[in-house]
Formats: C-alpha cells, structure tokens, sequence
C-alpha cells in the first residue's frame, strides 16, 4: 500500500534536477542523513513527481537486494526496476529474481545484450580473470553496460534508485546517499548506503524476504572491482 503524504519527511527546497550542484547535493545529504531508508525512497519518488519526471530502481538480484526492492515498492509499487541479465547468471540468482518478482509484483524491465552468451564466448573465450583488466572492461562494456545504458535511454529516469553501500567497497564509500550520476545523466540515490550487513539482516528478518548468497558477477570478477556502472570508465568504454 502507498505511503500516506503525512508520514513523508520533510522536503528540502530545491528542485531535483540532474544538474544539481554539489551544493544542493550536500543539503540533500545532510537532511537526509537522519532519515530512515523508506524515508529517503519516499523523497527521492517524490522529487520525481514534482518534476514531472520518472524514478526507476535498478537491480542484478545479489544478496540484500531484497531490502532496496521491497522499500521501493513500498513507496510506489509499480516503479519500474531495471534488470540487466547479461546470460551468466547462476540458476540460484534466476530462481531468486522470480521469486522477488513474484513476492513484491515487481515491474521488471529486463534488457539483454544484443549478443548472447554463448556467441559472445565463442569469439572471445572464457570470462576474462580478475588479472585481464581491461578484458574485463570489455566484457562489461558489451554485456551490462551497454544493455544498461539503453534501458536507461529507454525508460528515461531522473531519479536512479540503487543498492550502493559504503561498506561494499573503497569507490563506493567515496560517494553518499544523493550522488550525482555522470555515466547516466540522472541523480543517484542511495537509501540504505549507511547501512551495514546487520541492518539488511535485521530488515530481510522483520519484513520476511527472501536473501541468496549463490551469486556471482561476470562483470567484477571480485568484489573488489566495479562494473562500470558506478564509476568513471564505464562512460569511457560505452563511447569508444
């Protein structure tokens, strides 16, 4: 059920716009900062309503992303939610997205890469190690960054929902709840980014979701890396 308008925090001043300054930005932030993961989902909904404009949220079914789904759906049910299914993922993650889109009636939007898996190994070979960086890039641009950058055209966001957590790793503990997106042209928000892996224990536990661990992706290699959608190279390698 939609949240009720009373229950919505307090809403800052300035207009959403994917062009806000860092200075907007960081009031964001910092009014943000105290409130609760469905608090800032519902802000960040209702920056794109006054706008006229369109959130979506964006997932790849690893651990936790039960919580940021179900706290968007919460806040509007039928957000569409930006999948990119790139073809290597394991039978668990495929298992789990369906039982996710059948749990919270998801309004999945799935985008392919425009070669398969299979094709794609047969020119290339095995998904390249973590050792191969720019193979790596590669891989990713081709399979994920590119079917994700076409959803992103297609559906049109101003406000990009994600799962970032500062915990997740050094690149991402660098940004914050509101960050500016370059690589996509929309503003990125970030609900539970300060909570740690206890808090999304203790939300899967309270709220009765599914988790799953068997996940793996192609595009990291480890979790140590990015897949570009997070980080600078990845408009780089979409361009060349």
């Amino acid at each position: 059920m939609p949240p009720s308008t009373a229950s919505e925090p307090r809403q800052p001043d300035c207009q959403v716009s994917t062009q806000a300054t860092p200075a907007q930005i960081a009031i964001w932030n910092e009014e943000l900062r105290g409130k609760s993961p469905l608090e800032i989902t519902q802000w960040a909904i209702a920056r794109a309503k006054e706008s006229d404009t369109k959130a979506i949220i964006s997932t790849n079914f690893r651990p936790y992303e039960a919580v940021v789904l179900h706290l968007a759906t919460q806040a509007q049910a039928d957000i569409p939610v930006l999948w990119v299914d790139h073809g290597y993922n394991r039978p668990a993650t495929y298992k789990h997205a369906e039982e996710l889109k059948n749990l919270l009636a998801l309004n999945l939007k799935a985008y392919l890469p425009k070669i398969t898996p299979a094709h794609r190994d047969a020119i290339d070979g095995p998904i390249p190690t973590p050792e191969d960086e720019e193979g790596l890039k590669k891989f990713s641009a081709l399979m994920k960054l590119e079917p994700f950058q076409r959803g992103m055209k297609e559906l049109a966001p101003t406000i990009w929902i994600t799962a970032l957590r500062k915990v997740q790793n050094l690149n991402r503990a660098e940004l914050d709840i509101v960050s500016a997106d370059a690589n996509f042209g929309s503003l990125k928000i970030s609900p539970v980014f300060y909570f740690s892996d206890e808090e999304m224990e203790t939300y899967l536990a309270e709220h009765k979701l599914p988790n799953e661990w068997d996940y793996f992706d192609p595009a990291k290699a480890d979790e140590k890396r990015e897949c570009g959608l997070h980080a600078g190279w990845g408009a780089e390698k979409l361009k060349s």
